[in-house]
């Protein structure tokens, strides 16, 4: 195996980039490569509105070592995992931390007939914008609720 194997991941907190980060630990761990956790912030975050930098970057900084640190746990694995937060469009952050990465893997989220939806735009992008493999894992539909009331669609 390539030692040398590197993918890069990107971490966001969501269920999509959990199951992304997991995935991208268990191929390094097949490969006997490295993984590069990328967890990316923005100074005028659409979302939320806008906050100071450093609490944009702090909370990123919070989540990447949260969600690595409860991967850890669950996996036991030995692969290297380096973490890093970086400012910019999460596309653009993610596209150039994989230029010279083996793999880059981004969770999904959604489900959706429309495709930007059911891939997720950051997603989306990156696979335009890639100059590696890309990898979206996919996020499981969630369970129909079970109940004895009928469920209306419409």
């Amino acid at each position: 195996m390539d030692s040398n194997y590197r993918i890069v991941v990107g971490v966001d907190g969501s269920e999509g980039g959990r199951r992304a980060l997991e995935w991208a630990v268990r191929e390094a761990a097949a490969r006997q490569g490295t993984v590069q956790a990328v967890a990316t912030w923005r100074w005028d975050n659409l979302e939320g509105g806008m906050l100071p930098t450093s609490a944009e970057r702090d909370l990123a900084e919070q989540t990447l070592e949260r969600e690595v640190q409860s991967l850890s746990g669950r996996l036991r694995s030995t692969v290297a995992i380096a973490a890093e937060v970086v400012e910019g469009r999460a596309a653009e952050a993610l596209s150039d931390a994989a230029r010279d990465a083996d793999l880059l893997v981004l969770g999904s989220h959604g489900h959706s007939r429309v495709w930007h939806t059911v891939l997720g735009s950051v997603s989306e992008e990156c696979i335009r914008r890639a100059t590696c493999p890309v990898v979206v894992v996919p996020t499981p539909k969630p369970a129909p609720a079970t109940s004895s009331e009928p469920v209306l669609h419409g």
